[in-house]
């Protein structure tokens, strides 16, 4: 409760700050420039060389904004520009997409589009009044964010050219008369001469799209002609001290003295003196360093307990007095062992990417609410670290992430791969390094900024030589926060620590041979072997990318700029094909199965002694790349309905019970024997903790329940607590069995399954064969029952022997993969069909689908008959979106045909799962349910068989 009262407190002290701030920029000391602006789109690229400076623009936009927010630029067509790779070429010239190449009715299906497009150079423009207060200032243009390389001019006078993706494009103005005065700007979206990487999200379609424009505060500020141009605070926890780098520039021309006052405060800390020093300052800049007591008990920052400080810097000269308000937090980041630790503390990085996903707009919000929503709710799921893919948010994302207590993976805007590359010499290996610069000198003070990357997974012949350098570079110049090469790669003994690939359950390109689905279930593994190799932290790269069916529901909420006829394309697809009315079912089943395989991927994670953490792709979806639905939460940070944060936070928190089980499916003659471990960082050592187990039946009773040894466990730690051990022979039907860890307030689970040592044999009268031969087809026609159940392999490519069944769901998406398997999202089911009364399922795939997804092969449902209702569906890429079946029923001649693409009888010895599903399939079989309407020919059902 004091903690919550003192989280309160300091939310309203921030609150008070950032107004006080905002009123120093406004008023007497700044003029707001939002509002309607002058507009011209320079398509001919001939503003410059006709001096549309010296004009007066006739169009109109309202800024902060975009030109797509202000309905300018061209409409979409087959020869829009676009800016990112399209490794999937086929909606150009495939004759389904035809439909959507049409103009006027063009959809394209790589990524949210816009309903105006536009690359190239364009022009805003805006009269303004100078007081005569302000006369003999200094005079600043404050551009808070602009897409991309903004010139500016000032009454027809260039004042230069700025290029930041991700800091304010600041311009020093000359000295101006009061009165009347012109600012021409103009805004150019192209990549130039420096390519940052064409799928960089700071500038792809991809993602926010490669918006025209500019957002943010648009100033023009006042200062006095002695003022601070910058100050940087240097946190020192040991001594219990920052030390303060006060820049200020001079603009009299003349060395003149002046005295600096530094006051620190914060809610609920003790109260700090006001130290004073005299300065001499020099004719042009001049840089101090002064070393400022914290007091006895200074307040520290992390993720439970944000505390910030507001530090006052007051510059008195002789001309005039200026203000800087910084805020802070005491906070050291660094490696210990092969994990982080924040101010000494051990944690473990449970980490989100953000991608600049802003479908409303197009473009990031500038606003703290805006992003303390994003932020809050990333932080409901468990989560405490967000990385920022190829690109820099506003300031607004560093204030939230500060008074939430997150911890920020910050990247320089860049991706330089495919065509582009970095160390080879080309533009942007000087770019690099100035961004980075403006990047530290931006937000550097936030607590929240403590990792730093050149970008994303990088290319060029020197790219690791180059990058080692920049690590080394900033290594040595800041050591605020920690330094890697790139996200993804070199990985390199020189970096702080890595951003690495290898572990996660499902790497790119693995397909049907990752852990998930080349090995029966299991989560007895973990990364040690790949984490040896090192000697610092390792923070995985990227893990999950596990798909879920599009949530058509969700196209009403495209109501800005970015429109998801992506999802309109599906949608349409899946009509094609009689199944539009299964949408909702497809996206919850799939989304069950997705959640399955992050919970699998991120407990993993934990189970990893000395992990430094994971970073989800992606905790919400990834709307470009051919479409990445990855996300438990859509592209808005919504629930989509099949997992909420308290489900989610189970497995993935500061504190989360593990149990490493041998295998998730048992005969009931074994016994349960399970290690049960803790993955601990909360803020406090957990003492006298007294871990409890249930398992419990699908109907919630208890089987059997018990209690492990009462154990203090540490924070910071994976702690084994003691072993779950329990004879599964009271069991006797085919179950579903919950496990539940119950430790204090945290609790996680797991489904196991458990069938029948020994099972009755089959009756005679049924026909059991895996090849549609003669005696199975003597049996149809004399009216008998055959269950078929070929060898995987056996269907033929064209009804279905070609889609690539796996465990898992779709990795990333299958049209920027090359079709990379699965093909396939898990099975929908009804569970209380009477073929599955032996094999007990949800209407989802669970753990004990893996054997049959393992084994089989889909069967498209139309190249047997159209319109047959499976028994058990197989939930097809959206892409493609055809009726697939794992089991499926038909009258043959005379006699009744229970069809599976599964394998049930090849090795099943050593298979529970198959020897339980033959079991169910073959005792339906024997009953009156067993009646399918459908007739079949046999040459139909030869001509789907190898």
């Amino acid at each position: 409760m004091r903690r919550r009262l003192q989280l309160l407190i300091a939310l309203a002290f921030l609150s008070c700050v950032i107004k006080s701030n905002a009123q120093l920029r406004r008023g007497a000391y700044s003029l707001d420039l939002s509002g309607t602006w002058r507009f011209a789109m320079d398509v001919e690229d001939i503003g410059v060389s006709q001096k549309w400076f010296l004009k007066e623009l006739k169009d109109e936009v309202v800024l902060p904004g975009s030109m797509a927010s202000n309905g300018k630029g061209n409409d979409v067509t087959i020869h829009t520009p676009w800016t990112g790779q399209i490794v999937d070429s086929s909606w150009y010239q495939k004759p389904e997409y035809e439909p959507y190449r049409q103009p006027g009715h063009i959809k394209i299906p790589y990524w949210l589009q816009p309903v105006k497009y536009y690359k190239g150079a364009a022009w805003y423009q805006k009269t303004i009044h100078i007081p005569a207060s302000w006369r003999g200032k200094e005079l600043q243009l404050f551009i808070e964010r602009s897409h991309w390389e903004t010139t500016a001019w000032i009454d027809g006078k260039l004042i230069g050219m700025r290029n930041s993706l991700g800091t304010p494009h600041i311009f020093h103005l000359p000295a101006l008369e009061p009165g009347t005065h012109q600012i021409s700007v103009r805004v150019d979206n192209r990549v130039k001469d420096v390519n940052v990487g064409f799928n960089s999200h700071s500038i792809t379609d991809h993602t926010q799209s490669n918006w025209n424009g500019m957002i943010g505060r648009l100033e023009l500020m006042a200062k006095p002609r002695v003022f601070i141009e910058d100050v940087q605070i240097f946190p020192d926890l040991q001594q219990k001290r920052i030390k303060v780098s006060v820049k200020i520039v001079n603009t009299t021309g003349q060395p003149s003295r002046a005295s600096l006052a530094l006051s620190a405060k914060a809610p609920a800390a003790e109260q700090l003196p006001t130290l004073s020093e005299k300065v001499v300052l020099q004719s042009d800049t001049t840089e101090i360093s002064i070393i400022y007591d914290m007091g006895k008990h200074p307040l520290l920052w992390d993720e439970f307990t944000p505390h910030l400080y507001q530090l006052k810097t007051t510059l008195h000269a002789a001309q005039a007095t200026d203000l800087r308000q910084t805020s802070f937090g005491m906070r050291e980041f660094v490696a210990k062992g092969t994990q982080f630790a924040v101010n000494g503390r051990t944690i473990f990085l449970r980490g989100t990417l953000e991608c600049a996903i802003f479908p409303k707009t197009g473009f990031p919000p500038t606003d703290v609410d805006a992003w303390l929503r994003i932020l809050k709710k990333i932080k409901s799921f468990g989560l405490n670290h967000v990385r920022f893919h190829s690109w820099t948010p506003p300031e607004a994302a560093f204030e939230a992430a500060d008074q939430l207590g997150i911890y920020l993976q910050v990247e320089c805007s860049s991706w330089a791969n495919g065509d582009s590359r970095i160390g080879s010499g080309d533009p942007i290996d000087a770019w690099i390094y100035e961004e980075s610069n403006r990047l530290v000198k931006a937000f550097g003070n936030h607590p929240s900024f403590c990792m730093m990357v050149y970008g994303n997974e990088p290319g060029g012949r020197n790219h690791t030589a180059y990058l080692k350098q920049f690590v080394a570079y900033w290594q040595q110049k800041d050591k605020r926060r920690m330094y890697t090469t790139g996200a993804g790669w070199p990985l390199v003994k020189e970096s702080d620590y890595n951003n690495d690939p290898a572990p996660r359950i499902q790497g790119w390109g693995q397909g049907l041979k990752s852990i998930i689905n080349s090995q029966p279930p299991r989560s007895d593994y973990d990364w040690s072997a790949i984490l040896s190799k090192w000697n610092h932290p390792t923070v995985s790269h990227e893990i999950g990318q596990w798909c879920v069916y599009p949530d058509f529901k969700e196209l009403s909420q495209y109501t800005g700029v970015l429109k998801a006829k992506n999802f309109e394309i599906f949608r349409d697809r899946l009509q094609q094909n009689g199944m539009l009315h299964l949408a909702d079912s497809f996206l919850l089943a799939s989304g069950k199965l997705q959640a399955l395989c992050y919970k699998a991927d991120i407990e993993a994670a934990l189970r990893t002694k000395g992990f430094g953490g994971f970073q989800l792709l992606d905790l919400h979806d990834f709307p470009g790349q051919g479409t990445a639905l990855v996300g438990v939460l859509n592209a808005f940070w919504q629930e989509k309905g099949y997992i909420t944060a308290k489900e989610y936070s189970r497995f993935c928190n500061a504190v989360v019970p593990l149990a490493r089980f041998p295998k998730m499916i048992y005969y009931n003659n074994e016994t349960l024997k399970v290690p049960v471990e803790v993955a601990q960082f909360g803020p406090n050592d957990l003492l006298q903790a007294a871990p409890k187990w249930e398992i419990k039946t699908a109907e919630g009773q208890t089987a059997f329940k018990g209690s492990l040894n009462t154990i203090d466990i540490p924070t910071g730690a994976l702690t084994e607590v003691g072993v779950i051990e329990q004879s599964l022979q009271a069991i006797t039907e085919p179950t579903k069995l919950n496990v539940s860890i119950t430790i204090g307030p945290f609790q996680n689970d797991w489904d196991i399954f458990v069938y029948p040592a020994a099972l009755p044999e089959i009756a005679e009268d049924i026909t059991v064969t895996q090849q549609l031969d003669e005696e199975a087809l003597k049996t149809l026609q004399g009216g008998g029952k055959v269950l078929l159940t070929p060898k995987k392999g056996s269907i033929r490519d064209e009804a279905g022997g070609n889609i690539a069944v796996g465990f898992s769901s779709i990795f990333w998406n299958t049209a920027w993969t090359k079709g990379q398997a699965p093909h396939t999202l898990g099975i929908l089911c009804d569970p209380k069909h009477p073929a599955l009364r032996a094999f007990p399922t949800s209407y989802h795939s669970n753990w004990q689908w893996w054997d049959a997804m393992s084994h089989s092969n889909a069967i498209i449902v139309d190249s047997i008959a159209k319109g047959l209702a499976p028994i058990v569906r197989v939930i097809d890429d959206w892409f493609t979106a055809r009726p697939l079946a794992l089991a499926i029923e038909c009258r043959v001649g005379k006699g009744k045909l229970l069809l599976t693409g599964i394998d049930l009888l090849t090795g099943n010895d050593k298979r529970p799962e198959a020897k339980q599903l033959l079991y169910s399939f073959a005792t339906y079989m024997k009953t009156k349910d067993f009646n399918p309407a459908t007739a079949v020919p046999v040459e139909r059902l030869r001509s789907i068989l190898r």
